[in-house]
């Protein structure tokens, strides 16, 4: 597919290299508005967000054929959700319309931009997966199938997510991003699976607050040999203003992040890791188990995934970078 053009939202888009698909819930981010609200009332702004459908989003628009496989629910948020995957020219081919109620997360943003959530997400669509509905993701070309944050930790999906990822493993990368949500989910809850996740990771991206959660003081060069004697041959922990690290099979590189405004940092890992994953599949290091990857590539891979992040923070919401805007 590479050199191929494609129209999305008025925007002619380089598509560059093979199709990735992403696993995972959308989240209606209802965002608490200081200004504007009379008294006595609670003024929201609602947009598409959700860790696996914000990843999915940034790759398309950096150009990386998309499939996004969701349960999205038939409600008016459900109709958001889908406008904004589709006008950022995710393929929505793998979707179910769901009967239950989308979930909500709303967000109230600190002096320095960063969200404290809470949820709304009992028996909500994005949770309910069965079996015959995932089987659409076993083996549909992609290079790399992409999941993670709550989808993979909430039941009864999360475990047969696990074994989607499981039977799509011989043919294709697999990237797993925790995304940590300590206020739903017990840690504890991710203690127990993140090991099962390594082994079937090909690489393994978490933010410094998801490492805190899950493995307090630890450092995280010591965080990474722990995971990579788990299975996982990458691991990536962003380190916000201070970049990020990587580690291949123990190889460590840091990069920095480029200096910019910062609006809030709603979608920031989700960017890193589209922009990440974009860079690999463009290299040509997908569909296996990244036995061609080099340190000089893995360190331009993360280089380019810390300038699609600072584009995003630098904007209000989760609302990553098109590749004409790099």
């Amino acid at each position: 597919m590479a050199g191929r053009q494609m129209a999305v939202a008025g925007r002619q888009i380089a598509v560059t290299g093979r199709q990735i698909t992403v696993v995972g819930e959308c989240v209606a981010d209802a965002f608490v508005e200081r200004d504007g609200a009379r008294p006595g009332e609670l003024a929201l702004r609602v947009l598409p967000g959700g860790g696996p459908a914000n990843t999915a989003v940034a790759l398309a628009r950096l150009g990386t054929p998309t499939r996004f496989v969701g349960r999205i629910s038939a409600d008016p948020f459900g109709a958001l959700f889908r406008a904004h995957l589709a006008g950022s020219g995710v393929d929505l081919t793998g979707t179910v319309t769901a009967t239950e109620p989308s979930t909500l997360a709303v967000a109230a943003l600190d002096d320095d931009g960063r969200a404290e959530y809470s949820f709304h997400a009992e028996a909500t669509a994005d949770w309910q997966w069965t079996g015959t509905e995932l089987a659409t993701a076993r083996q549909d070309g992609s290079v790399c199938l992409h999941t993670g944050s709550l989808a993979l930790v909430r039941e009864p999906g999360g475990p047969r997510i696990e074994d989607l990822l499981a039977a799509a493993r011989p043919h294709t990368t697999v990237s797993v991003d925790p995304n940590v949500r300590p206020l739903l989910v017990d840690p504890d809850t991710y203690r127990q699976r993140l090991d099962r996740w390594c082994a079937l990771a090909d690489l393994l991206r978490l933010s410094e607050d998801d490492l805190h959660t899950l493995l307090p003081g630890t450092a995280p060069e010591d965080a990474c040999d722990r995971w990579h004697a788990a299975g996982a041959r990458l691991v990536v922990v962003t380190l916000a203003e201070r970049g990020a690290l990587a580690s291949l099979d123990g190889h460590r590189i840091r990069v920095p992040a480029p200096a910019t405004p910062v609006a809030d940092t709603v979608g920031a890992g989700d960017a890193f890791t589209a922009g990440l994953l974009h860079s690999l599949a463009a290299q040509g290091h997908l569909g296996g188990r990244l036995d061609s990857l080099t340190p000089a590539d893995l360190e331009h891979a993360c280089t380019f995934a810390a300038r699609v992040a600072a584009r995003t923070v630098a904007v209000a919401g989760a609302n990553p970078p098109w590749a004409d805007e790099l």
